[in-house]
């Protein structure tokens, strides 16, 4: 079997969890946790970098994301389980996390839950807790947007949801969503012109919308709601890569974030976006996340 095809876990529930594997199959293992809205096949951005850093990648769905099975109602603090399944399946005792984007609350939540077994985790142009947020300027206008709704239409914005799911799973897409790349900040838009990295990106979006409607709603409903415990109290060590350019999350959130964690570095990087930041640095967020002693508080940053 080709090691980036879907391979799927059953859970103690009786839920399928779908997961590829990239990178240095005998390496030290690594959780990435995508975006939203996203999929497993994310994790291909890491392929070279993991294969030359002898690092193995192990990249989820979701619960009701592409190949996993739907779960309804489901909490943040229903990830870590997963996880911990996932990696009794695949006999490893402890790993480290890489999570995106969307993927950072996931990655938060493993930390905190699973902090005998997750040694230290990367979070890469991270969602901070919305639900905290007492201001929302740094964020991406379409999260203010669907924030808004989320709170007084909801019902529209399941419609709009649904309406969105067909176009978006076309393949025929792929030319507009080019022409889109005018819109991002310049360092996304040049990160994205490279082909391969475009077609990653966008296909793991697609193959998000395949699995259904509901499993992205449900994605999406997670980062408005409140996670369950304090970022106070995440003391594995954390790595924080961010763009200063990034106009999904802005970097003053993430610095308030990382004020917040009491193991943290925190790394700002000028002339970087948010997807700009993983695709020209995976090979430096890998190698800095697998060279952390998680017995050693770490205090320096950037």
């Amino acid at each position: 079997m080709n090691r980036k095809d879907c391979e799927f876990v059953t859970l103690t529930t009786g839920r399928r969890i779908a997961f590829a594997e990239y990178g240095d199959a005998r390496g030290q293992p690594v959780f990435f946790f995508h975006g939203w809205p996203s999929s497993r096949t994310m994790g291909e951005l890491t392929e070279t970098s993991a294969r030359e850093l002898g690092v193995r990648i192990i990249s989820p769905d979701r619960p009701g994301i592409c190949g996993s099975t739907f779960q309804p109602n489901r909490k943040l603090l229903d990830w870590p389980p997963v996880v911990e399944e996932l990696a009794n399946h695949l006999k490893i005792e402890d790993f480290r996390v890489l999570a995106f984007s969307g993927g950072a609350p996931y990655g938060f939540a493993t930390a905190w839950r699973m902090r005998g077994r997750a040694r230290a985790i990367a979070i890469v142009s991270g969602a901070p807790p919305i639900a905290e947020l007492r201001d929302h300027g740094g964020l991406l206008p379409l999260y203010r947007w669907m924030i808004w709704f989320h709170q007084h239409q909801p019902n529209l914005l399941r419609s709009l949801f649904y309406a969105a799911r067909p176009l978006v799973s076309l393949r025929s897409t792929v030319r507009m969503a080019q022409r889109l790349l005018r819109m991002l900040p310049p360092s996304d838009a040049e990160a994205l012109r490279n082909r391969v990295a475009f077609d990653i990106c966008f296909e793991s979006q697609r193959n998000a919308w395949r699995g259904s409607a509901e499993g992205v709603i449900r994605d999406a409903r997670i980062y408005g709601e409140p996670w369950g415990f304090r970022l106070e109290d995440v003391d594995v060590p954390v790595r924080l890569w961010h763009g200063i350019a990034d106009r999904a999350f802005s970097f003053h959130i993430a610095q308030e974030v990382a004020r917040r964690l009491p193991n943290c570095t925190a790394r700002f990087i000028e002339d970087e976006g948010h997807y700009s930041t993983p695709i020209r640095r995976m090979r430096e967020i890998l190698a800095d996340l697998i060279s952390v002693n998680a017995g050693r508080r770490i205090s320096d940053a950037d």
